[in-house]
């Protein structure tokens, strides 16, 4: 081999050597086990690794029993290095990339939860007195 074609050897295999780009999404919640729907599919419930393809927005909902729901969005924001150009030398580099997003939400216990069953009996009969006092006219003496 010609000694003018051994140091294009190591930059053509370098080429050869695919890169791996890994997108990577990881939702916590407290407490643990909410539902959590991005964009209105079903991901799993928390704590949860998921993959996704797009950086952007997405809009977060979180269910539990005993808690109030969470509905939010939260933004992806895209690394440097897969910024529109970058992103083929990224993929063409002989290097894996990985990147993970992160997201905690914090669950709030319902009104209906903090009460004893007792007064959430109370309360709830209350509150019939008072639109039965509305809907219905008094009684005629």
């Amino acid at each position: 081999m010609a000694p003018r074609c051994k140091p294009l050897i190591a930059p053509a295999l370098l080429l050869a050597l695919p890169g791996c780009l890994s997108r990577t999404m990881v939702i916590t919640s407290q407490p643990p086990g909410a539902t959590v729907f991005l964009n209105e599919v079903e991901v799993g419930r928390t704590p949860l690794q998921t993959e996704f393809e797009w950086y952007g927005v997405y809009d977060v909902r979180l269910r539990l029993d005993g808690f109030e729901p969470v509905v939010t969005s939260r933004k992806a924001s895209t690394p440097i290095h897969e910024l529109p150009g970058i992103d083929f030398f990224a993929t063409l580099a002989p290097v894996s990339f990985k990147h993970q997003v992160r997201w905690h939400f914090d669950l709030a216990p319902s009104p209906e939860r903090s009460m004893n069953p007792e007064a959430l009996d109370a309360s709830l009969l209350e509150r019939a007195r008072e639109t039965r006092g509305r809907v219905d006219p008094p009684a005629a003496p």
